[in-house]
């Protein structure tokens, strides 16, 4: 399977066990990339809920296969697309999935509705 690319929402869905979570099955997740931008929001996220710092890494890093380092390119994409997402309200986060997502021409997965909106040149699924 080719690499598929989570946003920060995606992958708070499967820990937290959300609604949308059973779309991204165990072969989805063999080939999930995530850039280390969502990776660093979601241990955050897991932090400030009270996990211990260690075990709050642990578990970002646990459902994926690949941290992907955020890069000067991914840097411009995300400046690139501030135009197109700003009226959704898409966060520095969301433009570095996007950017990844792009950079790597693979699918991106995120939990965000207002992603259906978006024509930026990549395979969004939103997984509710």
């Amino acid at each position: 399977m080719n690499r598929v690319v989570l946003d920060a929402s995606a992958l708070l869905a499967i820990l937290n066990q959300e609604p949308g979570a059973e779309t991204l099955t165990p072969e989805l997740l063999s080939a999930a990339a995530v850039s280390t931008v969502n990776l660093a929001e979601v241990h955050s996220k897991l932090v400030s809920r009270g996990l211990r710092a260690d075990d709050a890494w642990e578990a970002a890093l646990s459902p994926i296969r690949e941290p992907v380092s955020f890069t000067a390119e991914h840097a411009r994409l995300v400046g690139d697309l501030v135009a197109q997402t700003r009226p959704l309200g898409l966060s520095l986060g969301d433009r570095a999935c996007l950017a990844l997502g792009l950079s790597l021409k693979s699918p991106i997965y995120t939990a965000d509705k207002s992603w259906k909106k978006l024509k930026v040149g990549a395979r969004i699924h939103v997984i509710r």
